[in-house]
């Protein structure tokens, strides 16, 4: 683990990794910070060598950026529980098996949103965010998330609470009541769509 946040130093090369994996965070890859340069440049390693990546909302977003895609704000806050549309094509069947072509659930905490970078294919959109989550070869980049757990939704309900009331009011959003009540209902099934994708990325770790 790196922790750019406590300024760790973001390796030059992919070269001793089996894969990588980003994380999400509260900040935009459009930000002047020092570490997203070398992030973008160590995800192009990273693909030059086909070495896998996987990136988690910041970490699709960070993805997408260094792979030529382009970051913008969404037209409205997705937080909460939500659901997303899979593709039900070759490349959908082949990440998503049996759910290709079905309505995941995901958990959302976004205002911003990643365009499909060129050569990749779109796996899942929905009405608020057109572009959920991507493929490109071994590479998966999400702009939803799917890696969560109680504690993370309770912590996130307590930093960002403010953040999620300012936008309670609308169907894109939910309260921190909505999201924790929710948890034993939408966990389990979205367990189901993690287990799926992640068992397919970890197939193109290099051994």
């Amino acid at each position: 683990m790196i922790a750019i946040d406590e300024g760790e130093t973001v390796p030059v090369s992919a070269e001793d990794y089996a894969g990588l994996c980003f994380m999400g965070g509260p900040m935009s890859v459009n930000d002047p910070l020092p570490w997203i340069a070398p992030v973008c440049a160590l995800i192009r390693d990273a693909v030059a060598r086909d070495i896998p990546v996987i990136g988690h909302c910041l970490g699709g977003q960070l993805i997408s950026k260094a792979l030529g895609g382009q970051v913008t704000r969404n037209p409205v806050k997705e937080i909460g529980w939500g659901t997303a549309d899979a593709q039900d094509d070759a490349t959908a069947r082949h990440w998503l098996g049996e759910l290709a072509g079905r309505t995941g659930t995901v958990f959302q905490w976004h205002g911003e949103t990643f365009s499909i970078p060129p050569g990749a294919t779109r796996l899942f959109g929905n009405a608020y965010c057109a572009n959920q989550m991507y493929v490109l070869g071994p590479h998966l980049g999400m702009q939803c998330h799917v890696e969560m757990t109680p504690e993370m939704i309770a912590t996130w309900c307590e930093q960002w609470a403010d953040e999620a009331f300012s936008v309670a009011d609308q169907p894109s959003a939910q309260t921190p009541a909505e999201m924790q009540a929710g948890i034993a209902a939408q966990l389990p099934v979205m367990r189901q769509l993690s287990e799926q994708l992640y068992s397919v990325w970890i197939k193109g770790l290099r051994h």
